[in-house]
């Protein structure tokens, strides 16, 4: 009899946060190495968001528990701003506040999801989307769209992959982790297709402010009211507010499922920090002026890294449109020889860039087929700079 359960034994670490770990790990035993592996912004989370906190530590009303599902002003925040952002009309009831936007993904799909039943997961995807999905007893189906497509799927491609037991699509844009951004009109036709064959669409819209160059970020929630209460928003504040370790993130739905997901939640984990509740609010209350000064950086680094990655021979990156990702197609640089070793899968590459170059990367077998890898760019441009130029070094001879 196995001491972990299946259940458990199957899901596989998260590809990000192990590269994350193992650069980390390096360093601090004394190696330079530069990591383009976790999706985390460089800047510090914005003054006000941290007085926010500071002040919520010293009300004893927030040393207590408090509402599973949220505070009531933090709810009724998110409503309003997602309302601002997305043109979605939300009262506060149809929000579940969450530790992070994982755990809004995992109680979504626990709560759709029975076993058996299918979920459309357009590819390169996030690497926790599929586990969750399992994890709730459900079938992730890929449908892969290529650099030539620019990494976004077609309405054909998701109908060739509908059965009978397909339950939702994931939709999410901008992407992670390939910058992708759909647009107005691509959007519109996913979503009528997905109404049309009565789907539930869980779309994640974490980084909805960052867009780049005339781009524009589409809820399919506002661009389809077809789809009526069988859409649910994922959100948070880690990419927009440089808040990733605050770990506060929301799904937002209908008012049944939200309350189910609740109830889940209420057993789980309770509530999410309250001093953590408090920064959030001040954040999604605040003006964007935060986002828009890192977007100016991102952008400046977006340029910089698809113009370094595509002077590595046997590398393609198209210019991401969003997120702070780029996803490049590296099934060039396999099969050749590289330092005495000749890599023949893009973690095998991975590996290799790591130990010749000292370069963290995240290889394509984490979001879908082998071939590609995700390089984050929300880092500072010096490391950027040098991390690709080791790069280059090592593979362009």
């Amino acid at each position: 009899m196995s001491r972990i359960s299946r259940r458990i034994g199957s899901i596989a670490e998260s590809a990000t946060l192990a590269v994350d770990a193992k650069a980390k790990a390096l360093k601090a035993a004394g190696r330079p190495v530069i990591g383009f592996g976790a999706g985390e912004p460089d800047f510090p989370t914005p003054d006000y968001v941290v007085e926010a906190a500071i002040e919520a530590a010293k009300n004893p009303r927030f040393h207590r528990y408090s509402p599973a599902g949220g505070l009531p002003e933090l709810k009724a925040a998110i409503a309003e701003k997602t309302r601002r952002d997305s043109g979605y009309a939300l009262e506060a009831s149809q929000v579940l506040v969450t530790n992070g936007g994982k755990q809004a993904v995992y109680n979504t799909f626990a709560t759709l999801v029975d076993p058996g039943d299918e979920v459309i997961v357009p590819a390169p995807f996030w690497t926790t989307y599929p586990e969750s999905i399992r994890l709730a007893g459900g079938v992730p189906v890929d449908v892969f769209a290529g650099p030539e497509a620019g990494y976004k799927v077609t309405v054909e491609q998701l109908e060739a992959a509908r059965t009978e037991r397909t339950k939702i699509l994931l939709f999410v844009s901008p992407s992670n982790p390939t910058g992708a951004v759909y647009t107005p009109d691509e959007v519109a036709a996913i979503g009528r297709w997905a109404a049309e064959n009565d789907l539930w669409v869980v779309t994640d819209e974490i980084y909805e402010h960052l867009v780049y160059e005339g781009s524009e970020f589409t809820s399919i929630a506002t661009a389809v009211p077809e789809l009526g209460d069988k859409v649910v928003i994922l959100n948070g504040v880690a990419k927009t507010y440089a808040m990733t370790g605050w770990r506060v993130g929301w799904m937002a739905g209908p008012a049944d499922v939200v309350k189910a997901a609740t109830n889940l939640q209420s057993h789980a984990t309770s509530n999410v920090s309250n001093v953590s509740q408090m920064a959030a609010l001040a954040a999604v209350s605040g003006p964007l002026d935060a986002v828009d000064e890192m977007k100016v950086a991102f952008n400046r680094r977006r340029l910089a890294m698809v113009e370094g990655l595509n002077q590595i021979e046997g590398f393609y990156a198209p210019m991401p449109e969003g997120a702070f990702y780029a996803y490049a197609d590296v099934r060039g640089a396999l099969g050749r020889e590289i330092a005495g070793v000749t890599p023949q899968t893009s973690a095998e590459l991975a590996a290799l860039i790591l130990e010749k170059a000292e370069v963290a990367i995240v290889p394509g077998e984490a979001f879908g087929p082998s071939g590609f890898v995700r390089l984050s760019y929300a880092l500072g441009d010096e490391d950027l700079a040098e991390g690709v130029g080791r790069m280059q070094k090592l593979l362009n001879g």
